[in-house]
């Protein structure tokens, strides 16, 4: 049965809106920093550029595809919707468990780990070696206490209501993507004098990779496969939660076109800037160096101070005030990045909580018209995650979990055509079968080399998503003796 929507949700969101929702939630403190890593895996220019064009073109068919879903199921809830009606109330609920422990709640603590980190650079009070109190192997740190304060004062502002949540976002939006093209602009038009780019086209298209003792070791064939889909984690953490203008799709103003055209306007504008982006980091800086280099040109991307290559490569423009610049750009970045997914995960489990598969409260809607009791409970539960992991933990987790459900959600898409010919569809996914089955095979190859290369986070992800499965006939036997409706399970 398809869920009913709940007329007491305000639609107040527009399609300016759900761009905003889509660029703030995507643009975070990824594309500052995670450059740096995919440079020592796959060591050339060329391929750092390959690794984000192959992101941007995964998360741009996986925006195309959902528009299909959205357009035929225009419900609070987006992604749980869909795969609940495709598959099984099971999937849906693996979907919102993983969701709620692992993707979104997961993310909202790394980024507000990122934007603690940056804060420091304007408050030294704020550091990772500054430690308040320990007890035994839990350290709080003042980067802890500045990205709990975060997180509270972000989950308190969302539950006075869309109208306000939606402002916010669209004000913080507005200003990462202006700076974005204010740091494009800068790469083009002040650089001139640097010859960064010659060095790195000599070896644009040479792979290698970081080995012991800071070795490179050339990447040819399939070593070089294996070491781009290990650099895509980071990629794709970056342009993560395009998706999540779908969980607010019952409060979107004619869902079955504003939520599609959010889905392809909002990855495409992100994808692009991230791309323009990393092609100034290698205009300005080269992209090989040494830990050991005495300055930013030396240590190159590879080895940028704390990996802040966005840093780096605005010191050689504007010397000792890029970092100031930077961590205050950073800054407005992770707030506005961690504003929309607050904003929007909590309604994917006040779907979950309407079929009864998750707490009852957080099914109702505070005087604002919002899941206020969901909000909160995320928050609380991104505020212990910031105390028990690190962002590099948290990104390979979330990243893992993310790519099973990015796969099932676009196989939906298949099994829907077949199950319910019947349903209309709007928007139909571009270039069905092919472009959608070329997505699947991407992510699924890029899945396998993650649990054989990088096993010790992959399958925890894994086994967090499979644990949910008693979790769920758990709470099913438990509401059925409770006397809960269980029509919808």
């Amino acid at each position: 049965m398809m869920q009913e929507e709940n007329y007491l949700l305000q639609k107040r969101v527009n399609l300016f809106d759900g761009i905003s929702i889509v660029a703030g939630a995507m643009i975070g403190s990824g594309i500052f920093i995670v450059s740096a890593d995919i440079a020592r895996n796959v060591g050339s220019p060329g391929w750092l550029l390959v690794v984000w064009l192959i992101t941007g073109i995964i998360t741009l068919i996986g925006a195309v595809s959902y528009g299909e879903l959205a357009s035929m199921m225009p419900q609070v809830g987006g992604q749980y919707v869909y795969l609940k009606e495709a598959y099984h109330p099971l999937i849906g609920f693996l979907f919102g468990w993983t969701t709620f422990l692992v993707i979104e709640c997961g993310t909202i603590a790394a980024v507000a780990v990122a934007f603690a980190k940056f804060s420091g650079v304007l408050f030294p009070w704020v550091s990772e070696k500054n430690i308040l109190f320990q007890a035994g192997p839990l350290k709080i740190k003042s980067t802890m206490i500045v990205a709990i304060g975060m997180i509270s004062f972000l989950t308190w502002l969302n539950t006075r209501g869309i109208v306000t949540g939606k402002t916010v976002q669209n004000f913080f939006s507005s200003t990462k993507v202006i700076a974005l093209l204010g740091f494009v602009a800068i790469g083009f038009l002040a650089t001139k004098h640097i010859n960064s780019w010659e060095i790195n086209k000599e070896v644009f298209w040479k792979a290698s990779q970081v080995g012991p003792g800071n070795q490179m070791i050339p990447l040819v064939g399939f070593s070089l496969i294996t070491a781009i889909g290990t650099a895509l984690v980071g990629s794709l953490f970056s342009s993560d939660a395009w998706y999540s203008v779908t969980y607010l799709s019952g409060e979107v103003v004619n869902p079955k076109r504003n939520v599609p055209l959010s889905l392809f306007f909002g990855a495409l504008i992100v994808s692009v800037m991230y791309i323009l982006t990393n092609y100034i980091y290698i205009k300005i800086l080269p992209l090989s160096g040494s830990p050991d280099g005495a300055d930013v040109l030396s240590r190159g991307i590879q080895y940028a101070t704390d990996d802040r290559v966005a840093t780096s490569a605005m010191s050689v423009v504007f010397g000792d005030y890029a970092a100031v610049i930077m961590a205050i750009f950073i800054m407005i970045s992770t707030f506005g990045c961690n504003h929309g997914l607050i904003m929007a995960a909590p309604r994917v489990y006040y779907a979950m909580a309407k079929d009864g598969l998750f707490f009852r409260k957080t099914g109702e809607l505070n005087k604002k018209g919002v899941p206020g009791f969901a909000i909160v409970i995320q928050g609380i539960w991104s505020i212990l995650l910031c105390l028990s992991g690190t962002y590099g933990n948290l990104l390979d987790y979330v990243i893992f979990a993310v790519l099973i459900f990015f796969t099932l959600t676009i196989l939906a898409i298949f099994i829907l055509r077949i199950k319910r010919p019947d349903i209309p569809r709007p928007y139909k996914a571009f270039g069905y079968p092919v472009i959608p089955s070329i997505y699947i095979l991407t992510t699924v190859t890029i899945m396998v080399i993650l649990l054989i290369y990088k096993p010790d986070y992959t399958f925890p992800g894994l086994g967090i998503v499979i644990l949910g499965i008693p979790v769920f006939y758990l709470w099913r036997k438990f509401n059925t003796k409770t006397g809960k409706n269980e029509e919808t399970i």
